[in-house]
């Protein structure tokens, strides 16, 4: 699978509601940069240690 962003091999890839994405590892580490400075990972984080209890 190619990445969603670039010519490169795909990494990573996300099925949605029969919708498949692909990224390469720069694209990936730049998406999850983008969610990191969004805070949705801290949230993610809090929501998963809360399901483990």
């Amino acid at each position: 699978m190619q990445c969603h962003y670039c010519e490169r091999e795909a990494a990573v890839a996300v099925e949605k509601d029969h919708i498949k994405v692909g990224l390469c590892e720069d694209h990936f580490r730049d998406r999850l940069e983008e969610l990191k400075s969004d805070g949705w990972l801290e949230d993610l984080q809090e929501e998963l240690d809360i399901d483990r209890s």
